[in-house]
């Protein structure tokens, strides 16, 4: 007695080949095309007004791309409710690797400020990797009778409610490092906060409050000049620009890390092997010097963290800054 066969039927054999044939028509188009990736230009969104910082290292990297590339790297300024409008934008935008976001660790703290965000906080965004990294920076006057980082947090304990400190605004990175300071070390500091960093370094050169938080970038000319000094920064490490300025974990304060980082996004549902071809691509756009000039205005440390490790920070730093505004009761303007 024969085997039967194990061939299948013609008629089988056409099913199978149509299969095979819808499967094919249906491949994302960016594996299809991906030694030709992008064919079409790109949007790098940034959700801040044109001429800051953030928009200026935005055109070197979408200056570099496009020559790396060979097309157009639009860069789209779509400001609005403390970034989320160019956040949404992007989010809601195809996950074919065409629409770019360049955001500050701002992503991360706005989902704790706006529980009703117009996109999904889980599935919205994916990371593509970290530009770079930089402290927040605490400063006094140099007369002032706090000495050091460690002398502020036991004079602060010593006195609960006696020391005030500016910021730039309520939301922003120097009211949360100092409020991720405050819930760390269980202190009570006023928090007074201002409309941009020039006017709260104006009022804490001239008396009205007893120490600020600022960027780097934004303290850096009043350190230069001797006209602030520096306490500590708010980084995990200290800052090679500020070599001789310890951290607050230095300074006592275990465990403690409110750093500012910028990062690269895309819409989630991306696929993963083109998040990593992006990561790539910006790996090598970042070797462009006009991009590290920008880099270095911002007072960043280049990091080019891959996707992963991107990511996880933002999921990460969500959590964090979400437990801090709740503990703290902070509120937007």
């Amino acid at each position: 007695m024969k085997n039967p066969s194990t061939r299948p039927s013609g008629r089988l054999r056409r099913h199978l080949l149509l299969a095979v044939g819808l499967a094919c028509a249906t491949v994302p188009t960016w594996a299809q095309t991906a030694s030709g990736f992008p064919s079409k230009p790109v949007r790098l969104v940034v959700p801040f007004p044109a001429g800051g910082g953030t928009d200026n290292m935005a055109r070197a990297l979408a200056d570099s791309l496009s020559k790396m590339w060979g097309q157009t790297v639009i860069v789209d300024n779509k400001a609005g409710a403390g970034t989320v409008v160019g956040n949404d934008f992007v989010s809601k935008s195809a996950p074919d690797g065409l629409t770019l976001l360049l955001n500050t660790s701002a992503v991360a703290i706005v989902p704790g400020l706006n529980p009703r965000l117009p996109y999904s906080v889980e599935t919205g965004l994916t990371a593509v990797t970290t530009l770079g990294h930089a402290p927040n920076v605490a400063v006094v006057r140099p007369d002032s009778p706090i000495r050091s980082a460690s002398d502020f947090l036991a004079q602060v304990r010593a006195q609960p409610g006696r020391f005030t400190y500016g910021s730039a605004g309520n939301g922003t990175s120097t009211h949360l490092a100092a409020e991720l300071l405050k819930t760390t070390a269980k202190v009570f500091v006023i928090h007074v906060p201002y409309r941009g960093a020039t006017p709260a370094m104006t009022d804490l050169m001239g008396g009205q409050i007893d120490l600020a938080f600022g960027t780097l970038p934004s303290v850096a000319p009043y350190l230069a000049n001797g006209k602030l000094r520096a306490l500590a920064v708010t980084s995990a490490t200290r800052s090679a620009l500020l070599p001789d300025v310890p951290t607050f974990a230095e300074s006592g304060l275990s465990g403690y890390a409110a750093p500012v980082w910028y990062g690269i996004f895309v819409a989630g549902g991306t696929p993963a092997p083109l998040v990593q071809q992006l990561y790539q691509s910006i790996q090598r756009a970042a070797d462009s010097e006009e991009f590290r000039k920008r880099i270095r205005a911002e007072g960043l440390t280049l990091t080019l963290d891959p996707p992963a490790a991107a990511d996880g920070l933002y999921r990460a730093d969500i959590a964090k800054w979400k437990k801090v505004i709740q503990v703290q009761s902070i509120k937007v303007d």
